[in-house]
């Protein structure tokens, strides 16, 4: 296997019941690559997840991946019960790393070392995802996993969240697998965007993404010309 390789699935499948999850599903994520996954809700993305991280076992087809491989995941969300008193610091430490400094480094990396003593309760959800992403990296990951990272965040903090995680992208050179429901504003922060409906509807560079009729078969044409003006709009607020 390409020690660039990180991640290889080819031609999975998985069904439940009489319900197709997923089929005849094929893709690599190599060293420095942000892949993006898109599609409805119901469409099969947090199913493959599952699959690459081992959660699943697929019906047919396989998924490779480099030997000693090391995997940092981001869920969606984390719902803590409030009757526990689990600070930034104190949930960190349950990855297992408990050197102060290292975890002080993992904070600054993701711009939230304001946090590190405050309950997880008394974050905003920029902040809690920052938390999660933390946490993610604790592992020293190949491949960051990110599912939906930008769950429960406002707009400008939707827009740092993924300026940060082409930065890391970068400054690790690890490979990134990311799960959005919206194109909008993952476009300026991947390089390959599938679209996935049960199957691989259309896939491709961003800016190819929307010119394609299987795109726009699912999620109507009002989404394309609002990507339209949103791409017209970015480049310009670029350009001031």
């Amino acid at each position: 296997m390409d020690e660039q390789l990180l991640l290889n699935v080819q031609h999975v499948n998985v069904k439940f019941s009489d319900h197709i999850a997923l089929q005849d599903i094929s893709l690599t994520v190599k060293r420095g690559d942000i892949i993006t996954l898109i599609g409805p809700n119901g469409a099969g993305k947090s199913t493959l997840v599952r699959v690459v991280l081992n959660l699943l076992k697929p019906d047919s087809g396989h998924v490779e991946m480099q030997p000693d491989i090391t995997i940092g995941y981001m869920p969606q969300k984390l719902t803590v019960d409030r009757v526990l008193p689990l600070t930034v610091k104190r949930f960190l430490t349950l990855t297992g790393v408990t050197d102060l400094t290292t975890i002080q480094n993992i904070l600054e990396e993701v711009s939230a070392t304001q946090v590190l003593n405050r309950s997880l309760h008394q974050l905003s959800g920029g902040e809690m995802q920052r938390v999660l992403l933390a946490r993610a990296l604790l592992r020293q990951p190949d491949l960051l996993v990110l599912d939906e990272p930008i769950q429960g965040v406002d707009i400008t903090g939707q827009y740092e969240l993924y300026e940060l995680i082409a930065n890391i992208r970068t400054q690790r050179h690890c490979g990134i697998l990311m799960v959005s429901h919206d194109l909008h504003l993952v476009m300026s922060a991947t390089d390959y965007v599938i679209c996935l409906n049960q199957r691989v509807c259309c896939s491709g560079h961003p800016e190819k993404i929307t010119q394609n009729p299987a795109y726009v078969d699912l999620f109507g044409a009002r989404a394309v010309k609002d990507l339209a003006i949103y791409q017209h709009h970015h480049s310009q607020s670029n350009k001031e």
